[in-house]
């Protein structure tokens, strides 16, 4: 009954914002991102936590100004997101610009495929909307909701433009398929990883659990690894940024070498957070295996895994 009531409420949503002016659809994001900042305390606390430990010098005012703006932006992304959905292509192109449109060109001109990677900052769901427009449909590796429902609606968001969407399990073979047929792959880096294939690197000066894979696939395969950005230009225009290729370890036989270069790609998602703080997901246990997150985890039991 629950997964049935959230669904109808997210399609309820849906609806409504394809309907909602353009112009208001920023406004009405940030003011639920602002009602969500002051009564959801458990997450409020853990964007404060994880502000204080990133940036120790800036004032507990300036903290708390980036957290009210990183949840006012999350759900004004959400909606920006499904608005830019339901335009039609040529809409959808008028309203991005793009930085390294070359980059990419020469990425996929080496015929190994393309892996890009990015974290839940800025707009990450809509850029994955537009590149189809702008060169090929790529595949998106995301996990499933646990609501089916929920799940079927954004996945036909993701998908709109003609990009698949790639679920973990029996991903790899996937990925994999694609690369060898010399397409792109996008991948999130920013989220907490259990297990075996998690590999540990330095993101704000702390260890945090990482997806390993990118710099596994990249070593095996040749694929060039590629950060993308789409940041906000006002006005509901956007600036998609294409990164140069992060270089790969000197030795790709090292042992050393995926840590080395799964590092490489966290630093440059580091540089946009610290430049632009508040367009990313603070309210996230990214560090649960530091002393910060065991504090967290007595804190918060309830809280489940985002």
């Amino acid at each position: 009954m629950r997964h049935w009531l959230e669904y109808v409420a997210v399609r309820t949503l849906v609806a409504l914002v394809a309907l909602t002016p353009s112009a208001l659809v920023v406004p009405c994001g940030r003011a639920l991102g602002a009602i969500w900042y002051a009564t959801n305390r458990s997450r409020r606390r853990i964007a404060d936590a994880n502000l204080a430990a990133a940036f120790p010098t800036r004032s507990a005012e300036e903290r708390r100004a980036i957290a009210r703006a990183a949840f006012e932006h999350f759900i004004a992304q959400a909606f920006e997101t499904m608005k830019f959905s339901t335009l039609r292509p040529k809409q959808m192109l008028a309203r991005v610009d793009v930085d390294g449109e070359d980059r990419v060109r020469d990425a996929y001109g080496q015929k190994k495929g393309v892996l890009f990677v990015t974290g839940h900052f800025g707009f990450w769901e809509l850029h994955a909307i537009a590149h189809p427009l702008l060169f090929e449909p790529i595949g998106l590796l995301a996990r499933s909701l646990d609501n089916a429902g929920m799940n079927v609606l954004l996945e036909r968001i993701r998908q709109c433009t003609g990009n698949t969407v790639i679920y973990r399990q029996g991903s790899i073979r996937r990925v994999m398929r694609i690369l060898q047929e010399d397409h792109g792959v996008a991948v999130l880096i920013d989220q907490h990883i259990h297990g075996p294939d998690a590999v540990h690197v330095e993101f704000f000066e702390r260890r945090a659990a990482t997806v390993s894979a990118v710099a596994a696939l990249a070593l095996r395969t040749g694929s060039p690894v590629v950060p993308v950005f789409a940041l906000p230009l006002g006005g509901g225009r956007y600036r998609l940024i294409y990164e140069h290729p992060v270089a790969p370890p000197s030795d790709p036989e090292a042992e050393t070498a995926i840590a080395e270069f799964t590092q490489r790609c966290t630093d440059v998602l580091e540089m946009y957070v610290r430049r632009h703080p508040e367009l990313w997901l603070w309210m996230h246990r990214r560090w649960r295996d530091t002393v910060l997150a065991e504090t967290e985890k007595g804190m918060f039991p309830e809280m489940e895994d985002a």
